[in-house]
């Protein structure tokens, strides 16, 4: 089965961070395919609105939870008033995140990112997982990543440990389920630059040149479901898939060839780097 079969009338999708955004554009794919939409965010205003514009648009049943990811109280909340109606989830998109900002000395800078990125993530996979155990059908589990925990740019450490986390547990969940549950698919989203909007934190209601629409990261991983791939890194209309691959190679070289960390971004490499990935072959 393609895993792209999941997208199919009746099942059950449950979005996190799914009232804006990658989430809500995530939604709308489900929601075009006749899905049953369970939506989690923390905005419980954008939650009502999102479930106001897809009924009227769409056959999808549509519940709605105010739910703050980081809690795994809440996470078992939810899955026990699932329960009470016998919904068992087909499709699960652990998508919510935070970007926030902080200096080395505010660990609670660190502890906010990890509670969300990470744990929210890791509460997520720990409650719902017998749901994809064993599946008879096609299922998928969808986790968010970002370029920013495989290049590891400098400016965000905890953000950027956060994603590297996310994109290590990712892997190994695909490779466990993919032994013990053949039928359910895992897959790493790595979105470029999107433009969100105001309800994604941007300061302006046009649309970058070199930015991509949330519905077109959704479309790109809907085409990388239907190839069968783990690995659903997006490029936008600034970076390409060429540069992406470059800019990884290059970072996983600082190990390989022993240079400084982030040499990328150092005085002494810089110039190597450019002349490197400029000329690189792949």
């Amino acid at each position: 089965m393609s895993p792209t079969s999941v997208f199919r009338a009746g099942a059950n999708a449950l979005i996190t961070g799914g009232a804006s955004g990658v989430g809500l554009a995530v939604a709308k794919l489900c929601a075009s395919h006749s899905m049953n939409l369970i939506l989690v965010d923390n905005n419980k205003d954008n939650l009502h609105k999102v479930k106001q514009e897809l009924s009227a648009s769409s056959k999808s049943q549509i519940s709605i939870h105010d739910l703050d990811v980081s809690s795994e109280s809440a996470w078992k909340e939810l899955k026990q008033s699932l329960s009470k109606s016998s919904t068992t989830l087909d499709f699960l998109h652990l998508n919510a995140g935070i970007g926030l900002k902080g200096s080395w000395t505010e660990t609670s800078y660190f502890h906010r990112i990890f509670d969300v990125n990470f744990f929210g993530v890791l509460n997520g996979i720990a409650t719902f997982l017998p749901d994809f155990e064993g599946a008879k059908e096609q299922k998928a589990i969808v986790i968010t990543g970002s370029k920013q925990g495989i290049t590891n740019p400098p400016g965000n450490p905890a953000y950027n440990a956060s994603k590297s986390a996310i994109k290590t547990i990712a892997e190994h969940l695909s490779f466990d389920l993919a032994k013990s549950s053949p039928n359910t698919s895992v897959h790493l989203l790595v979105p470029g630059w999107t433009f969100t909007g105001l309800t994604g934190g941007g300061q302006t209601k046009t649309k970058p040149d070199g930015a991509w629409a949330p519905e077109q990261v959704a479309d790109f991983l809907y085409k990388k479901m239907g190839e069968g791939k783990f690995y659903a890194i997006c490029p936008d209309n600034d970076v390409d898939w060429e540069t992406d691959k470059k800019r990884m190679m290059w970072t996983m070289g600082d190990i390989v060839y022993e240079r400084q960390p982030q040499s990328r971004w150092r005085d002494e490499y810089k110039d190597e780097a450019k002349k490197t990935m400029d000329g690189m072959k792949l």
